[in-house]
C-alpha cells in the first residue's frame, strides 16, 4: 500500500488543509500517518480522525530577540533526530507538508532518506519555515498567482488551497439551533483563530449592546478567551474553538469577521460568505495577513480594516456596512473562477509515488 506521512502544525490554518486531503487520499488506496509537534493543536484535530500521530520536538525559528532563541536550536536538532528516525521506520513513499515549524525537521529528515517532499504554501509570501524547504521539496503548492512567480521556475504550481468538504455540506437550522438563536434574524461570526484575537473580541463585546438588536452573534474567541460575565446574554453565543459543529455555523452566518489568514480566507471565498478581514499588524506577524487581505479586496471578495484602526465607533459602521453590502460580495465571490485544489494537490503526489 502507497504510504504517506501528512506534515504540519502550530495553528489550526497549518492542519485543516491536511485534513481536507484525508478522503480523496484514502479514496487512491494510500496509507496516512501524521508528524506533528507533541503537544499542538494538531495532535488533537488528528486523532479525533484516527490517524496515527506521531509527536517530535519542535522549536520555533524566530527573525527578533528571544530568550528562547538559545534554546530552540536544539529543539530542532532534536526533532530532526526524531523524524529521521520516523522515515526510517515507517518507510513512507511521500510526504506532503502544510508548514509551520514543526514540519522543518520532517522535511529536512526526508529529504536526506531520498523521500520526495511537497510543501504547500498558503500566504502569498512564504514564511520562514516554508522558506527552508523548498529547496528540497519536489513541488511547491500555491494559492495565490503571484506567489508562483516569485519561486523557482519549474516547482511552483498554482493549486489553491484545500478546503474540507464537511464544510459545505452545513445545516442553518441545524446551527441555530445549537445556539440557542432564533430564525429571521440576521447573524454574525466572529472567527478570531486557533490563537483568538484579544483587540477584536474586546471590541465586539463592548458593542454588543449596540450590536444585539440588529443580530445574534456567534463568537469563536480562542483559547481560554472566553468571557464568563456574558454567558447568559441573549443573542450571544461564545466557543473557544468548534470543529464538529463549524459547518452548520458557517451554514446560518449572514456575515463574517475574520483575521486573514490564507486557509480561512479561502473556506470564506468557497463559503460565499460576506466578511469584513482585520489581519495581523506588522507589530505580531511579517504581514502576510496583510497581503492576502489586499488580495481579497481588491478582488471584491472582502471589506478590510486594519487592526490598528480598530475602534469601538468604526467597527459596528463596518459591521452595518458590510451587511448592506453582502448581496454585493456574495456576488463577487460566486463570479470567481474556482480551481479544484484537492485533484490538482492528490495528482502531484501520486507523479512523485508513481515516478
Amino acid at each position: 500500500m502507497k504510504h504517506i506521512i501528512l506534515t504540519g502544525g502550530g495553528t489550526a490554518g497549518h492542519v485543516t488543509p491536511n485534513i481536507a486531503l484525508v478522503p480523496r487520499l484514502k479514496e487512491l488506496g494510500y496509507q496516512i500517518s501524521y508528524i506533528g509537534s507533541y503537544g499542538g493543536i494538531e495532535k488533537k484535530l488528528i486523532e479525533e480522525k484516527g490517524i496515527p500521530y506521531y509527536g517530535i520536538s519542535s522549536g520555533k525559528l524566530r527573525r527578533y530577540f528571544d530568550l528562547k532563541n538559545f534554546s530552540d536550536p536544539f529543539r530542532v536538532m532534536k526533532g530532526f533526530a526524531e523524524a529521521d528516525r520516523l522515515m526510517k521506520k515507517l518507510k513512507p513513499d511521500v510526504v506532503f507538508s502544510k508548514g509551520g515549524f514543526v514540519s522543518v525537521p520532517v522535511v529536512r529528515a526526508a529529504s536526506l532518506n531520498h523521500i520526495p517532499v511537497i510543501i504547500h504554501e498558503s500566504d502569498m509570501t512564504p514564511g520562514l519555515a516554508n522558506k527552508l524547504c523548498i529547496r528540497p521539496a519536489s513541488k511547491v503548492c500555491c494559492n495565490f498567482p503571484e506567489t508562483v512567480s516569485s519561486l523557482p521556475a519549474g516547482k511552483a504550481v498554482l493549486t489553491g488551497t484545500p478546503i474540507r468538504s464537511e464544510l459545505k455540506e452545513g445545516n442553518a437550522a441545524a446551527g441555530l439551533d445549537f445556539c440557542g438563536f432564533r430564525s429571521g434574524k440576521p447573524v454574525l461570526m466572529i472567527i478570531g483563530g486557533s490563537q483568538g484575537a484579544a483587540a477584536i473580541n474586546d471590541s465586539v463585546r463592548r458593542i454588543l449592546p449596540k450590536l444585539l438588536p440588529d443580530f445574534q452573534v456567534v463568537h469563536l474567541c480562542g483559547k481560554d478567551k472566553l468571557d464568563t460575565s456574558l454567558t447568559d446574554v441573549e443573542g450571544y453565543r461564545q466557543f473557544e474553538y468548534i470543529n464538529e459543529e463549524l459547518p452548520d455555523l458557517f451554514a446560518m452566518a449572514d456575515i463574517v469577521i475574520s483575521r486573514a489568514g490564507a486557509n480561512a480566507i479561502c473556506e470564506l471565498l468557497a463559503l460565499k460568505k460576506p466578511n469584513l478581514l482585520i489581519p495581523l499588524s506588522t507589530n505580531a506577524s511579517r504581514g502576510d495577513q496583510i497581503l492576502n487581505a489586499r488580495s481579497f479586496e481588491k478582488q471584491g471578495f472582502s471589506m478590510v480594516m486594519e487592526e490598528a484602526k480598530v475602534t469601538d465607533e468604526s467597527l459596528l459602521a463596518a459591521i452595518r456596512n458590510l451587511y448592506e453590502k453582502r448581496e454585493e460580495k456574495i456576488a463577487a465571490m460566486a463570479a470567481a473562477s474556482h480551481i479544484d485544489s484537492i485533484e490538482i494537490i492528490t495528482e502531484l503526489i501520486e507523479n512523485c509515488v508513481n515516478k
